[in-house]
């Protein structure tokens, strides 16, 4: 009886147990292979870290992965650029996870919206994030309307952003009312990302552990059940993060404008010619994805047409000056605020290297053409030339490369091929006598 009893308590027990399991997901009894696809987010955000973004997912897609791990390490950038790279995680199929790392990383400005934004977000130990208040191109505060109209925009995103994550709606508020900046440590504290962790294997190993949503379903796996595949941005993605600088698009702009110039006050040159070219038409590319001010652009070249008119119009140096500060000016405002742009220190330089440059290459032509006209036809006596035909009572004759009429005092003619001297000029006519 007792036996019985035993053994109607063990087989109750074992049907519990067994509901119990079958009740839970499949994925959470079984580790499950997990593909990911690992890329590098360094330096400022500009629209080549959207498309490498963009690349890195089709990839993903085509490669059938199950999650992409983006590895972080930026001071900020682009307002737009920023704005891109949220929708692009926050819309993706394919979870989007953010460590940043290694030590001594950050998420700065735009950094901290892209770190709400991930499914799941880590940082390493001696890291930090926040201070996204929006600044202008060279760094300093918007004005006060400006900024407040900014602010509100930029608050309102990464609250929605962060409510929509789970995240410190409050903090990353403050993130971008009061540029307030936590390090890896109080940010696990605060619920501003999930956890810290070492290494890209320790954050595998722990959100492996933790579970992450893939097509809807909680997946848990250890790190040997992670395979990692490093994406390669390749040459066009070096070439974009190069040339999308806005610093290196304005210098490329300039460049631009000091090569064609040196062209067209020296034709013939050539070399000049074209490598300002092609940092003109690299610079104006650089300038249509960036966000530019057109008032900016049109300065810039305004000051290039100021500058070229002084080689032709005697203006006592008015024309230089109007260049000067339509270069500067134009230099303030190229990019729109919130553009992390050109620093006051790197306009002032450029601008008067530039001007000092176009300067002397202004005076050294503007002297070419007074010391020539000053001469005039004066410069052609005591050379020698040759004669080339008769033509009625005038001779022509070949001096210093060119054809003239010439004529002699005694009005006596050579043959062709004489040698022959200018000892006066009349107009237009030389005088010549035969070379002794």
């Amino acid at each position: 009886m007792h036996g019985s009893k035993r053994c109607s308590v063990f087989i109750y027990c074992s049907i519990i147990i067994a509901m119990f399991f079958l009740c839970l997901p499949v994925e959470s009894l079984f580790a499950k292979e997990v593909n990911v696809l690992s890329l590098e987010i360094q330096g400022s955000i500009s629209p080549a870290q959207v498309h490498l973004l963009e690349d890195a997912l089709e990839q993903a897609g085509d490669d059938n992965h199950d999650l992409v791990l983006l590895r972080l390490d930026t001071p900020g950038g682009l307002g737009t650029s920023m704005r891109e790279l949220v929708k692009i995680i926050m819309n993706s199929k394919i979870p989007i996870c953010v460590w940043v790392g290694p030590e001594g990383a950050h998420a700065a400005s735009a950094g901290t919206f892209i770190t709400a934004a991930a499914q799941v977000a880590a940082m390493s130990p001696g890291t930090s994030i926040g201070a996204a208040s929006p600044v202008s191109s060279s760094g300093d505060e918007l004005p006060e309307t400006m900024s407040k109209k900014v602010t509100g925009d930029m608050v309102s995103l990464i609250k929605g952003i962060a409510r929509k994550r789970g995240r410190n709606i409050g903090w990353y508020a403050k993130s971008v009312q009061d540029g307030v900046s936590v390090d890896a440590q109080d940010a696990v504290t605060l619920n501003i990302v999930d956890f810290m962790a070492l290494s890209v294997d320790d954050f595998l190993e722990q959100l492996g552990a933790r579970g992450v949503l893939i097509d809807g379903k909680k997946v848990k796996f250890t790190r040997a059940d992670a395979a990692v595949i490093k994406f390669e941005p390749g040459f066009r993605y070096a070439v974009l993060s190069w040339l999308l600088d806005p610093q290196i698009a304005y210098f490329l702009l300039l460049g631009g404008i000091l090569g064609l110039f040196f062209e067209l006050t020296h034709p013939g040159v050539i070399l000049p010619g074209v490598i300002g070219a092609f940092c003109l038409v690299t610079g104006l590319y650089a300038m249509s994805v960036l966000p530019t001010n057109a008032a900016g652009l049109l300065l810039l070249l305004l000051g290039a047409v100021l500058f070229l008119l002084e080689v032709f119009i005697v203006s006592y140096g008015l024309l230089s000056l109007g260049a000067v500060i339509s270069l500067f000016v134009g230099s303030l405002v190229l990019f729109r605020e919130g553009t992390p742009g050109i620093p006051l220190g790197t306009i002032l330089g450029t601008v008067f290297t530039f001007a000092a440059f176009i300067g002397v290459i202004v005076y050294l032509v503007a002297k070419a053409q007074i010391s020539k006209s000053g001469v005039g036809m004066d410069s052609m006596i005591g050379l020698e030339g040759e004669v080339l035909e008769l033509k009625g009572e005038i001779m022509k004759v070949r001096v210093r490369g060119e054809i003239w009429n010439a004529e002699t005092i005694d009005k006596t003619f050579f043959n062709p091929g004489t040698m022959i001297k200018v000892v006066e000029a009349r107009g237009l006519t030389l005088i010549i006598v035969r070379n002794s």
